[in-house]
């Protein structure tokens, strides 16, 4: 546990103190923390340096990136919070978080934009027709269900054939567009696609029967909250399907597709979906990919 008298001198230089409090609402990456406070890297480093030596932030690899995260003792965390009160940049400093959180949300946004119209025939990591066939085996038979994170909808445009009514979200507008088109064209006036966050979906509480994370919680920002979501809009007794990656070390997937996790253990998965209120938790690795780096696809189901 970090010193308390140590920890009273770190934060009671202003930059410290701001650079904590931005990492107690957010993990940040070196850059984006330059872009928010307006200071030079190597002072931000210098600050995060001591900051950790004291144990007061942790520091985790995230593809060419250190992301920083705030490990604030309970007993420390009203003092800095009274503390940043008192900080006249404490409002700009969240004004530009929120900011930085936005651009975020929007170069992932602008990379599946990109991939609208083209998921059917370009590769996507884990997206393996036998870990589909997988799940579809147990999504048979319900009334109502939510895609969540459903890009131009390949997995709902098979479920709409035998649900009666299928709701699909995706925060890119492109991807909402094409699959809003393909489903005219298919035919299927029981999909209908809205444009938001698996995050916060929009979709009223216990409103569905049955909610899929298809290849989409590793994208999340925050994967508890996804799922916490999921838990929301399902009615008591509904189901919860996930499939995802199990975790891997191939760091070029951030660059390459975007993914903000690179999978997840399936003892951490089932953890995870736990924590989020669910029960009768399930999980199998379903399949394997023979072309390196070897992605393999978990399953997870639950109930409400």
């Amino acid at each position: 546990m970090p010193s308390i008298l140590n920890s009273l001198k770190m934060i009671s230089d202003p930059t410290r103190l701001r650079i904590l409090l931005l990492l107690g609402d957010e993990s940040l990456s070196v850059a984006e923390l330059q872009q928010i406070l307006g200071m030079g890297q190597s002072r931000i480093s210098t600050q995060l340096s001591q900051l950790k030596k004291e144990g007061l932030v942790a520091d985790q690899r995230s593809g060419k990136n250190n992301i920083y995260s705030a490990q604030i003792p309970l007993a420390l965390g009203k003092i800095i919070s009274e503390a940043g009160s008192e900080l006249p940049e404490r409002e700009k400093d969240r004004s530009s978080l929120r900011h930085i959180l936005r651009k975020r949300k929007d170069q992932v946004r602008a990379y599946f934009d990109e991939l609208a119209g083209k998921f059917g025939r370009e590769y996507v990591p884990g997206r393996s027709w036998k870990g589909l066939a997988e799940a579809m085996l147990k999504i048979l038979n319900y009334d109502t269900v939510a895609d969540l994170g459903a890009g131009e909808g390949t997995l709902s445009q098979l479920i709409a054939q035998r649900a009666k009514k299928v709701i699909a979200v995706d925060n890119s507008e492109k991807m909402v567009k094409f699959g809003q088109n393909l489903a005219k064209e298919n035919g299927l006036p029981n999909l209908e696609y809205r444009l938001g966050d698996i995050e916060s979906p929009p979709i009223d509480d216990s409103s569905v029967d049955l909610a899929i994370l298809s290849q989409a919680l590793h994208h999340a920002e925050h994967p508890p909250k996804a799922l916490s979501e999921a838990h929301r809009i399902l009615k008591p007794g509904g189901r919860l399907i996930v499939l995802d990656l199990l975790q891997h070390t191939f760091e070029k997937a951030r660059e390459l597709y975007f993914d903000t996790w690179l999978g997840f253990p399936e003892a951490e998965l089932a953890e995870m979906i736990t924590s989020a209120g669910f029960s009768e938790v399930e999980t199998a690795i379903v399949d394997r990919e023979e072309i390196p780096p070897n992605f393999q696809t978990l399953l997870a189901s639950a109930a409400k």
